[in-house]
């Protein structure tokens, strides 16, 4: 048993971490990638490891003479040449021999003292190395969860659940740093247990024989529960999942949940879950929980007969009988604490395995949609950008969004999308923005295919103002900042006020140093929405997109940004989706969309002429407006 455990954890050590040839499993190579630029940690903690060995093994060969001498029958004379730990050392034991005896015995309590000191400096050298190499690799597994979630494409990293991606960046490191941490500890295990073996067989090759049906029986049960371990870890790792992922929703819905009296089926549900997570756990307590108990009893079982045995295997020699038992069974006693310690890192690692499966599922890229990386720096646009039958559709099983869309919005003019809730519109602006590839067509910007450009470079010279404005928990200044990093304070008020928003952030105590919260949560949806318009101003975008960027707005304010907004747009390009048709009057050209197509388009004077679709809606609006 002891070398079936010697077997299985080295290899599996030297699997993970030194092997060039080892799984390619995106954990395994990330650990392998961090251990060629971390060796020198690595060799000292091997270097360790060795050392504790040694001096375990050197303590116990001390303990071995001390007892001889002790137990010897002249005090002055100690015959300690035919121990069996010395027999192949003649000259040492007849130098041994030649000292006094009470001198010896205190020299070598002073060895033995001196030896546990090293083996203690030795383990916490080792236990600090595998630290320090444990804690680089969970922070390139964090840096590397957080890259991957980066670098999907927008629908691919949308059809996650936000639960779901903090699990990923929360566990998915210390799974990374358990393993090590466990596979070092097994290390240093199978080196401590080598040296216990070498000394047992040195004194009796027959009583350790007899005492491996303890590591049979030991592995037995191993064998048995290590299944159900793995299986039981699985379903624990999907049901805290599933919780985190509900109560992060129930967070960030938690104006839904009052408003419409769900709170108390919100909490019912998560207490129905915690109570599924309460009986997983309990069940994977208790196979866990087998192992250790059943070793720690069939440790006693195996000294009470090994002491039994020592009879018949020492009673032939004349010397070292008593010294021969003692050391034997603290040794034995270690060898069994080792393979308790051992059996429990191997349960350990079969219940973090789940957590590792996950991980690797994570970072492997089969199957996953990545954000295009390659393409032609963009500039600046001279000229036109243009939809040439584009057509969209965000899932094989769901109808198009978007049917033979074609346009074209020339530099310096603006032109407004109108229509019915998903009638196609912020689908358009998605395209525009590269979040999704059109399922046919292809969008042009002066001429250049719009996948062909640099997808970085191109948004980062447009602006974006949506009616869902999100703001970081950080300052005025700096969410208005966001993307023009080298924007001087000046500069910053300036957009402020194109967008409408200085009074009110000279009204607040601390002016543009102001934390506006999670979220934005401490300012109303009509000063988010000025913020964010702000920061699109500032950034002078070579297109500018505004997503009903007035909804929020009331009208005193919607009559103060539109005046910013037409003088905004004297000098850039603007794609306008509206609402309120009063807002886009001065457009260059109006597209009205129905069902994911463009059924009518020209300027309001004209569309007005027509008598259609846009006439009827604008007509209705007026109606609304003088009802009001």
């Amino acid at each position: 048993m002891p070398v079936a455990f010697l077997r299985r954890s080295g290899k599996s050590l030297a699997r993970r971490l030194l092997s060039p040839h080892a799984g390619h499993e995106p954990a395994d190579l990330l650990i392998r990638d961090v251990a060629r630029r971390q060796w020198p940690l690595l060799a000292v903690n091997l270097g360790s490891s060795l050392l504790e060995a040694l001096t375990e093994g050197a303590t116990l060969g001390v303990i071995f003479l001390a007892v001889e001498l002790l137990t010897a029958a002249d005090k002055g004379t100690v015959s300690l040449g035919n121990n069996p730990l010395l027999g192949r050392l003649p000259a040492l034991g007849a130098w041994l021999n030649a000292l006094p005896a009470v001198p010896l015995f205190l020299a070598l309590l002073a060895i033995a003292v001196l030896l546990q000191a090293a083996y203690s400096l030795t383990r916490y050298v080792n236990l600090v190395s595998l630290g320090y190499f444990a804690a680089r690799c969970r922070a390139e597994v964090t840096a590397r969860i957080h890259s991957r979630i980066l670098t999907f494409s927008y629908p691919w990293a949308s059809s996650y659940r936000v639960g779901d991606l903090k699990d990923h960046c929360s566990s998915g490191p210390i799974a990374v740093q358990t393993q090590i941490e466990l596979l070092g500890q097994s290390l240093v295990a199978v080196l401590l247990l080598a040296m216990y073996l070498t000394v047992l067989v040195r004194i009796s090759p027959w009583l350790l024989l007899a005492s491996l049906a303890v590591g049979v029986v030991i592995s037995a049960v191993q064998r048995l529960l290590l299944p159900r371990i793995r299986t039981g870890a699985k379903r624990v790792k999907n049901t805290e999942v599933e919780i985190v992922s509900r109560i992060t929703e129930h967070i960030q819905a938690l104006r839904l949940l009052h408003s419409s009296g769900q709170l108390a089926e919100a909490d019912r549900l998560v207490q129905a879950q915690m109570g599924l997570l309460e009986g997983a756990l309990r069940n994977q307590k208790r196979l866990v929980s087998v192992i250790t108990p059943v070793a720690s009893f069939l440790q006693v079982l195996a000294i009470a007969v090994i002491a039994s045995l020592s009879l018949l295997f020492f009673g032939g020699r004349s010397t070292g009988i008593l010294p021969s038992l003692v050391t034997f069974v603290i040794t034995l006693q270690r060898v069994n604490i080792r393979l308790g310690s051992l059996a429990n890192n191997l349960s350990r690692m079969s219940d973090n395995s789940a957590r590792i499966e996950r991980l690797n599922e994570f970072l492997s890229p089969a199957g996953k949609e990545f954000r295009r990386q390659a393409g032609v720096a963009f500039r600046h646009m001279d000229v036109v950008i243009q939809l040439e039958q584009v057509s969209l559709r965000y899932d094989p099983k769901l109808p198009p969004a978007l049917s033979d869309i074609s346009f074209s919005i020339p530099k310096g003019h603006v032109v407004a999308l109108v229509g019915a809730s998903g009638a196609g519109k912020s689908s358009i602006a998605d395209l525009l923005v590269g979040l999704y590839q059109p399922t046919a067509g292809r969008i042009l910007v002066d001429g250049v295919d719009l996948n062909a450009l640099d997808l970085a470079s191109w948004q980062q010279r447009l602006g974006v103002v949506s009616q869902d404005t999100f703001l970081f928990n950080a300052s005025l200044a700096e969410n208005i900042a966001f993307g023009t990093p080298d924007a001087d304070r000046a500069a910053i008020e300036a957009a402020a006020a194109s967008a409408q928003a200085l009074g009110f952030i000279r009204a607040l105590p601390e002016g543009f140093d102001t934390v506006v919260g999670e979220r934005g949560y401490r300012l109303s949806g009509g000063q988010r929405q000025r913020i964010s318009l702000a920061r699109a101003i500032l950034r002078g975008p070579e297109l500018l997109i505004l997503d009903e960027a007035t909804s929020a707005l009331d009208t005193e304010s919607e009559r103060l940004v539109q005046q910013a907004l037409e003088s905004f747009e004297q000098q850039r390009t603007v794609l306008v989706i509206a609402h309120r048709l009063s807002t886009i009057v001065a457009a260059d050209q109006i597209l009205v969309l129905e069902a994911g197509r463009i059924i009518e388009r020209g300027n309001h004077r004209d569309l007005l002429a027509s008598g259609g679709a846009y006439s009827r809606l604008w007509n209705q609006q007026l109606k609304t407006a003088v009802d009001l």
